[in-house]
Parts: structure tokens; sequence; C-alpha cells
């Protein structure tokens, strides 16, 4: 790999880890439309990619620094933690939402360590990338047309438990190639009667120790691979990841926050169905 070609890796990592379009996906799809096959059966390819998911755990923790203090400061309540400022019932509800997180983030951990061995072998695969696109399109579009119709947008704590936890164990299909994690996650919210932001932060707040978990568990493979290129290569993508993924969850949370009323993820719909038919062309009809 290249240095070029990894910054185009990272920064197309960082734009759509984040985006309900599928990191994975696209990153699955670039070498397709770019021709850089060999690059794509590098034995390195999957840890560098997944490495690059710390570039965008450390730019989520940073925009979302204020949720987690409150999180964390909820959480101290359980041990007898008053806030000098008196809000304990404030910190109460952040405390049923950390518990929420938490609740969401063990059964994905669990099924992507079982699942991610079996799944790894489709990430040489454009086709099954095209398809689950295709998928995930799909499903974006029938969330917004099952969004609950409520007069205000719902609130991450007036979700249950158990609706906490299967939107959780939805990140794990996000192993799959073209299937995202914050689509997944987002349209499990929506239709659960959250509004468009509500469902974002909390897809986002709820997939940031899963992204830092995957991208620690691929740094070792890379670290023993013995390849230092690569591993600069990775320091590298992991900035450049940074910086997109920033901005990326600014641009996000501003454009679900204005079109909150509106069906925000057509958009992100269409687009994945239109990727899905054109890789299918260049996969199946090549020139």
């Amino acid at each position: 790999m290249t240095f070029w070609q990894a910054i185009w890796f990272s920064l197309l990592q960082g734009m759509t880890e984040l985006a309900p379009v599928s990191s994975l996906g696209h990153g699955v799809l670039l070498p397709l439309f770019t021709g850089w096959s060999s690059v794509s059966h590098n034995p390195d390819f999957l840890p560098f990619m997944v490495s690059l998911h710390l570039g965008t755990a450390l730019a989520l923790l940073l925009f979302f620094r204020s949720d987690w203090i409150r999180l964390f400061e909820g959480g101290l309540t359980a041990f007898g933690y008053v806030p000098k400022s008196g809000n304990q019932k404030a910190l109460l509800v952040e405390r049923r939402v950390l518990g929420f997180l938490i609740g969401g983030t063990i059964p994905a951990a669990i099924l992507g360590f079982i699942l991610e061995k079996k799944i790894r072998i489709l990430f040489e695969s454009p086709g099954i990338a095209a398809v689950f696109l295709g998928v995930n399109g799909l499903m974006l579009l029938l969330g917004e047309r099952l969004r609950r119709r409520v007069a205000l947008p719902g609130k991450i704590a007036d979700l249950s438990m158990s609706r906490a936890i299967l939107i959780g164990g939805f990140q794990a299909l996000a192993l799959i190639p073209g299937l995202s994690r914050s689509g997944i996650t987002m349209v499990g919210g929506i239709v659960n009667g959250l509004g468009h932001e509500e469902a974002a932060r909390f897809s986002f707040l709820l997939s940031t120790p899963i992204i830092f978990g995957a991208g620690f568990l691929e740094i070792p493979k890379l670290i023993h691979g013995g390849h230092s290129g690569m591993i600069r290569l990775s320091i590298v993508g992991g900035a450049v990841s940074f910086v997109a993924a920033y901005l990326t969850t600014s641009f996000l949370m501003r454009y679900f926050r204005s079109f909150e009323a509106t069906r925000a993820l057509y958009p992100f719909g269409i687009y994945c169905l239109a990727l899905s038919v054109v890789a299918g062309v260049v996969i199946y009809f090549p020139l």
C-alpha cells in the first residue's frame, strides 16, 4: 500500500464510518473502482482498515466529551456521588442512559468477537459489499417509513433496557461489508420513537466503545506482522481519519437537527442503493 492509497482509505473511513452508509463496504469497493485489487488482497489490509477506527473513536470521544462527562457523573451516583450543582435528577437520567450504553455494548462486543473470524472472508468480496449496501439502503428507507408518529421526538432515556440491548446487538451486523453500524442503530432508534438527532447521538455514543475495541484488537496484528511501513501508514491514516470523522460528526449532528421533521435518512438510503447498482454493473459487466 502506498502513502496516497493509505490517505484515500483513511479519508473514506473517517467520512463514512459515522454516516449510515458503511465504511467497510466503501473500503471493500474502493479497490474495485480504482484498480487497487492487490491492496485488498494484502493480509495487512483488514488490520489497517480496522486500526483506523481508533482515529474515528477519538473524534467521537472529543466531540461528545461533555456527554461522556455527564454520563460518568451519572454513573457515580450509583456509588453515592452527590453533584455540587444539586441537579441529582438530571444525573439519574444520565445514569439510566449509561446503563443503556453498557447494556447495548455487551452483546455487540460478544457477537462481534464470535463472528469476526467467520465473516473476515467477506472483506475480499466486492460483490457481497455491493449486495449489502443495497440492503442497507432499503433498511434506511424502510426505517423512515416505520418511524413512529409522535407529537414530540422521544429522548434516549425513554427507551427500555431491552430495546437498548436489541439496538446495540444489531451493531454486530456491521461486520458485514455494506451494512452500516450507525445506520442500523439509527433505524433502531427512530422506529422506537427517537428523533433523528437523538437517534444519531445514541448511535454515536453506543458505537464509541465498540469502535475503540475493534481498533485495539487489530493493532497487535499489525505489530506482530513486523511491517514497520504499514504501522507508520496506520498512524498517519489514524490522524487523517480522526480529522475526517470529527468534521463528519459535526456535519451530521447539524444535519439531523436541521431536518428533524423530515425523512432525513432518505438521501443516504438512495445513495446506498445507487452505489450498489453501480458496483454491481462494474462487477458483472466490466468494460
